[in-house]
């Protein structure tokens, strides 16, 4: 029987938590990484294949969420091919200091730590209340990025970059990374635009929990070239698309099992091949092969008989609003039923100001201009006011959550 230990992981204690799971790993033990104060996932040990490796939640297939079985050899193998990134970016792996904002018990946070235990790498955990605070967290880095001038690195939820780049400590704080990570979510044009003005080296990238992490990345030099792809597969990684649209991946590091409802199941079918929840595109440019992420399978509305994509409304509306003075902090479109047209778009808002509350307001009226001339089945049917709409901590949307509040509140 394989010893099964649940690792509740606050971020305040992110030191000591990677600590314990360095004593559990050690110990061949699997490891159940969760939030705070969630509710342990109840896997019977007689179904674990032997350890060690790390149990992580991952809402990144369609279905909803499931935990993925990572053994530590594929996080290995995955640190090794970001290692390789690297050196073809002229960096040297075990010569760079890694921050990590983000946390543990996410793959966008394990990653960052087992990829500096692998390279042999100087690696440092920020405080999340240090993302909030620009200047003291430029303050908290400066012995880091005087360190002997070595490379320094980090991985970002757009959210993040967001927060960053709106404060101009925060943008002089990005401006002294080698390597800017940015995944787990499409980063909107705006972001991109100035990102690219301040001539940040962002690393627009593609991975999931299900993948252990990072599957495809794009060289800083591309972006700031105008590349607005996710990059090429790494070493270990082949991509292709099934015949809806759908990305698939393969590669050795695929999740061994997934667990649902107290059972085990595999991943791949019998070629290897792990159907994502996205539907992408495989660019072929330059005799090189690079992914474009174009929206989530399970977030497709069908509405009038036409098929779109939140996703990319959001951003196309994201990118409008950027050229005005609207104070939109958060936005996310969402389907309701509708019985004529099957389902219709409900948009939530979350204004910097937080008394734009009445739908006829100015803000709101503005936010309806915007959309004006876009297809009927794409212009949402209402706006609401949701005071406390945000991603998770992994910069990821929560739609099922948004939905039940929507339902709940309206």
């Amino acid at each position: 029987m394989n010893a099964l230990r649940t690792l509740h992981c606050n971020p305040i204690n992110a030191k000591e938590c990677s600590s314990k799971l360095e004593n559990y790993l050690l110990h061949g033990s699997w490891v159940e990484l969760l939030p705070p104060r969630a509710q342990q996932v109840l896997i019977p040990e007689s179904l674990l294949p032997k350890g060690p490796g790390v149990i992580l939640s991952s809402g990144g297939t369609a279905g909803g969420p499931q935990q993925c079985l990572q053994p530590c050899l594929h996080l290995n193998q995955s640190a090794q091919a970001t290692g390789q990134w690297l050196q073809a970016q002229g960096i040297e792996p075990q010569n760079c200091i890694v921050l990590n904002p983000l946390p543990i018990h996410h793959v966008s946070g394990l990653m960052p730590w087992w990829r500096s235990r692998f390279w042999g790498a100087e690696h440092k955990w920020l405080m999340p209340s240090l993302m909030h605070n620009p200047i003291e967290l430029d303050q908290a880095c400066k012995v880091v990025f005087e360190q002997d001038k070595k490379p320094v690195l980090i991985s970002l939820v757009p959210t993040q970059l967001r927060r960053l780049l709106n404060n101009h400590e925060g943008i002089r704080f990005l401006q002294r990374f080698s390597i800017i990570w940015v995944g787990g979510a499409a980063i909107a044009e705006d972001l991109k635009t100035t990102s690219r003005a301040k001539k940040l080296n962002l690393a627009p990238c593609y991975g999931s929990t299900e993948t252990a992490a990072m599957v495809t990345a794009l060289s800083p030099r591309e972006f700031l070239s105008g590349n607005n792809t996710c990059g090429a597969p790494l070493i270990d990684v082949q991509l292709r698309l099934d015949a809806n649209g759908a990305l698939e991946v393969k590669t050795p590091r695929l999740a061994i099992a997934l667990c649902k409802e107290g059972a085990l199941k595999g991943l791949s079918n019998k070629s290897g091949w792990w159907r994502s929840g996205d539907f992408a595109e495989l660019i072929s440019e330059s005799s090189l092969l690079q992914l474009k992420v174009t929206g989530r399978v399970d977030n497709a509305i069908h509405s009038g008989g036409e098929t779109v994509f939140p996703e990319q409304l959001e951003a196309r509306l994201i990118k409008a609003i950027s050229a005005t003075k609207l104070p939109i902090e958060e936005l996310i479109f969402l389907p309701i039923q509708d019985p004529e047209w099957g389902e219709r778009i409900v948009a939530l808002v979350r204004f910097r100001n937080q008394q734009e509350t009445d739908p006829n307001s100015e803000a709101f009226i503005e936010l309806q201009k915007l959309v004006a001339n876009w297809q009927p089945a794409e212009k949402p049917v209402d706006w609401i006011h949701c005071p406390t709409l945000a991603p998770n901590s992994a910069g990821k949307w929560e739609r099922a959550r948004w939905t039940t509040w929507l339902k709940a509140k309206h």
